[in-house]
């Protein structure tokens, strides 16, 4: 069968390719993939090529397919599989599988499997290591948002706290306690917050900051303070523009926050969150950042006496993704607000390519259709010539500006096929 996919050949040469695919092993599956999120990692890979530790020597002669947030419908299963999988099943994919002992993995390294593309052939380590999952829900954007929703649910299972002569450490948030997330306006802190107030291990104080008071104001309007509060949770989001620290501290009544969680690789927001912690503090540097020189300073005093302690999550585990599949499945996390751009498998180059450059939250990919990369906001603008950009625009008026399983269906049943 042919196939379109989006694959890399070198560092900055990612191309649309239409090539033949494999009929698959016995111990493979084949897919069809209905959405796939791009994530900063892909853009990173990009820049990198070969360089990157995810990205083999080869990929001249066997260029990668890239994207690894995707979802999508079984389409053909091996016979080693056959008792557990079937066609026509949905699924979700958790891409950080142990090939072989690499860390070679989907949307990073193999000719014939990511996110970025038409269909993909699992090979026989994915459903090995259960990284092959069931999803329930409907809307498939939601699969794709699994992925970097498992990351924030990781980086809450690391954070830990400890007890005055003892070395037992206690896994998780405080409950009850007070959580500030610094720079939490973006798409990744959104799903920090929507997890802090939804989980069952919930902050008494949650306070949310950011220099730019529109993303502050969208984040409000999403994640409002009276549904947290209905879950126990005070929420107050706040613009650290000026006097981060002592605007910080006076919300918390001058006692500081138990767990901070860093969103933004910028010293000077990993310093507020040092100046920050309470006793027993746990500082969690969640932002992935480029720069390998990346400092900043630290208190030790009070690592020593304070007992503050620092912690850095990169990627979510296989529980921590199930975990997400199941609260979304239950209707307890509501993803699509990290959601602002949507468009089809002919805007992911570009998009790639440019991503630091584009403003809003996560981009999302419909593989298996044609389209420009169009930020939510500007559909009623395009509407004026696109017929369709109409619909999903009065659509996404009727969700308060956000993307969901209706828009979804509407531009599956009629956009225009790649």
């Amino acid at each position: 069968m042919m196939n379109k996919a989006v694959r890399m050949h070198a560092a900055n040469d990612l191309r649309l390719d239409t090539f033949e695919m494999p009929k698959i092993q016995d111990d493979e599956i084949l897919v069809k993939i209905i959405s796939d999120s791009i994530c900063m990692s892909s853009y990173k890979a990009t820049i990198q090529g070969s360089a990157h530790k995810r990205v083999p020597d080869d990929i001249a002669e066997h260029p990668a397919i890239i994207g690894h947030e995707f979802c999508g419908e079984i389409v053909e299963v091996g016979s080693k599989w056959a008792g557990k999988y079937k066609p026509g099943e949905k699924f979700a994919i958790q891409p950080a599988i142990d090939y072989r002992g690499t860390m070679m993995t989907p949307g990073y390294a193999f000719e014939f499997c990511g996110g970025d593309s038409q269909y993909a052939i699992l090979m026989n380590e994915v459903m090995e290591h259960n990284c092959l999952l069931e999803y329930k829900a409907d809307a498939y954007f939601y699969g794709s948002l699994s992925e970097p929703l498992s990351c924030i649910v990781g980086t809450y299972h690391a954070m830990y706290h400890t007890h005055p002569g003892s070395y037992v450490h206690e896994m998780g948030i405080k409950q009850g306690g007070n959580l500030a997330i610094l720079a939490g306006a973006g798409p990744m802190g959104l799903g920090a917050i929507d997890y802090a107030i939804h989980c069952d291990r919930r902050p008494g104080l949650l306070v949310v900051t950011d220099i730019d008071q529109s993303r502050l104001d969208r984040a409000a309007s999403i994640y409002t303070v009276e549904d947290a509060a209905a879950h126990g949770v005070k929420l107050v989001y706040a613009n650290t523009r000026e006097n981060a620290v002592e605007t910080l501290m006076g919300i918390s009544g001058g006692k500081g926050y138990d767990d901070v969680l860093v969103f933004a690789p910028v010293p000077a927001v990993i310093e507020q969150g040092d100046a920050i912690l309470a006793f027993d503090g746990c500082l969690n540097f969640f932002a992935g950042p480029t720069n390998p020189k990346l400092s900043a300073m630290f208190n030790f005093y009070e690592v020593h006496y304070g007992a503050h302690h620092i912690v850095g999550t990169s990627g979510g585990n296989t529980s921590d993704m199930i975990e997400s599949l199941e609260m979304i499945a239950a209707g307890k996390l509501h993803p699509e607000g990290m959601i602002t751009h949507v468009g089809g498998l002919d805007a992911v180059i570009e998009t790639t390519k440019n991503l630091p450059k584009i403003p809003g939250g996560k981009k999302l990919i419909y593989p298996n259709i044609s389209m420009e990369l169009t930020a939510i906001e500007d559909f009623a603008k395009k509407g004026e010539s696109d017929p369709i950009c109409k619909e999903l625009a009065a659509i996404c008026e009727r969700h308060n500006m956000l993307w969901s399983e209706e828009a979804e269906k509407y531009l599956l049943a009629h956009a225009k096929a790649i």
